[in-house]
């Protein structure tokens, strides 16, 4: 019979990528069915009790209050999971007169590194705005790594940023290179004259590693958020980020990368790429015609964007998708996409969706429809949104969580094939391709196709080539970038 164990650590946060990484690590234990750890906000209260890890003789806790909790097959299991959680959240740091010190508040830290002036902050949604406005009242940058922080908070915290010349960078694009440091999602990139400026984290990642696999070098590449160009928030980090790129030296040529901003967002920014002295690549994926200035060109695809970016100095090796492609079944007449990342899913559909094909999804692109089971159409799901992440890890960092619906997928008649983005680089999952081969090998037979890219680089911890091989000894059917292999699994579907 299963026991449910929860402990409580009172005034202790830490980055919530530290939780989701102990999380994943404490329910693959021998004997433990299921773990979390949570702040006890009313609303993760409610997710643990939903997925039945709330006991009910669970010590009193507020939201100031860390919480550990574990169901497990037996008493023991449970205790030693616990004993395990604990090890995982006290690794101190070390001051500069060798002081074992681990800070507990954001003062705490600025006072161990005055130095700094850029705070990355990682806790749960609810208390972002919080510590954001602690850092920026104290002179320092914002990288906001948290989601689900309220639009209201960040509009907010935005502005007064503006006001006070600084930038915050998120909520809901986990990645940044700056000055040649990634942050959080981010991959292994030489320093270049190429600038980033980015809605989100894995349009940035898919671009900046395509041009570092390829020869190029970044300068800065600067995550502003998903909601920064939409109205309500203006595109208040992305003009600012801008600003900063136009001053810098080091960057030549910036790329833009957004889903279509709203149309006084996109006129604002435009009049200011228009206004600069550098030249341009704009991605607004499944944006029409844009107007745009004789400084900028515009580009359809995150892959094109990179090409663009490169030019002259990368002609990407020819991809022919009908060479490649294997084909399936006569009755399988869909494709499947289960990313986890956002802009990966958006790429996707603009693919397909230009070559005429009908598409739903649950973050649909101009063209798109809102996802309906048991359609005719291809459905591409964005696994990373906020919907699917609120109290569970991103499927960067616990690639499991894409295994229920990849399960039910090969064994569905209607799919021809199943369409994956395996992102690397620091913060993944140590090995996302050998756990996705693991799940494939598990489930043979004469199911769907799989095919995949690799978004990353070969001097990332994981290594581009490394887990292409594995999913090429898999039976995936691996392609160069998103782009090709989202026109791999149509071709696939064509090959008859």
């Amino acid at each position: 019979m299963s026991v449910t164990l929860n402990q409580v650590r009172s005034g202790l946060f830490l980055d919530s990528v530290v939780l989701m990484q102990i999380s994943r690590s404490l329910a693959s234990g021998e004997g433990v069915e299921d773990a979390a750890l949570m702040m006890a906000t009313p609303a993760n209260l409610e997710i643990l009790s939903d997925a039945g890890l709330l006991a009910e003789d669970r010590p009193a806790a507020g939201p100031a209050d860390l919480l550990i909790a574990v169901r497990a097959n037996d008493q023991a299991a449970g205790e030693m999971a616990l004993v395990l959680a604990a090890a995982g959240l006290e690794k101190p740091g070390v001051t500069a007169r060798g002081e074992i010190y681990q800070p507990r508040t954001l003062q705490g830290a600025a006072r161990l590194h005055p130095e700094a002036n850029l705070v990355l902050i990682s806790v749960p949604g609810d208390f972002a705005g919080l510590e954001a406005r602690k850092a920026l009242r104290s002179g320092l940058n914002v990288m906001i790594f948290s989601d689900n922080v309220p639009l209201e908070e960040e509009i907010a915290l935005k502005r007064e940023a503006s006001e006070r010349g600084l930038i915050v960078m998120g909520p809901d694009c986990g990645t940044a290179i700056i000055g040649g440091v990634p942050l959080a999602f981010a991959n292994c990139v030489p320093r270049g004259d190429i600038g980033i400026v980015g809605a989100s984290g894995t349009g940035i990642q898919e671009v900046t590693s395509l041009i570092a696999r390829n020869g190029g070098g970044i300068s800065h590449a600067i995550g502003v958020g998903g909601r920064d160009l939409a109205e309500p928030v203006a595109g208040i980090s992305t003009l600012t980020a801008l600003e900063w790129l136009e001053g810098d030296a080091s960057t030549a040529h910036v790329v833009i990368i957004s889903k279509p901003p709203a149309d006084s967002v996109a006129d604002r920014i435009l009049k200011t790429v228009a206004r600069s002295s550098k030249t341009f690549t704009v991605c607004f994926l499944g944006a029409g015609d844009l107007g745009l200035p004789v400084n900028a060109t515009l580009a359809t695809t995150l892959k094109d964007a990179a090409v663009t970016a490169l030019a002259g100095r990368w002609a990407p090796a020819p991809f022919d998708p009908r060479k490649q492609a294997q084909p399936v079944d006569s009755e399988r007449r869909r494709i499947l996409g289960l990313f986890s990342g956002g802009s990966l899913s958006a790429e996707a559909q603009t693919v397909l969706i230009d070559r005429g094909h009908q598409v739903t999804s649950n973050a649909p692109v101009a063209g798109a429809g809102a996802v309906l089971k048991g359609g005719a159409a291809h459905e591409l799901i964005d696994l990373g949104d906020d919907a699917y992440t609120r109290g569970r890890p991103h499927p960067m960092i616990d690639p499991a969580v894409r295994d229920a619906p990849l399960i039910e997928a090969l064994s569905d008649r209607g799919i021809g094939v199943i369409l994956l983005d395996v992102v690397i680089g620091y913060g993944a999952h140590p090995d996302p391709a050998g756990h996705l081969a693991g799940v494939l090998k598990a489930h043979t037979g004469s199911g769907p196709l799989v095919v995949a890219s690799v978004t990353g680089t070969e001097t990332d911890p994981q290594g581009w080539s490394r887990q292409a091989s594995i999913l090429t000894g898999a039976g995936v059917l691996v392609a160069p970038s998103n782009a090709d292999a989202a026109a791999l699994a149509l071709a696939c579907l064509e090959a008859r």
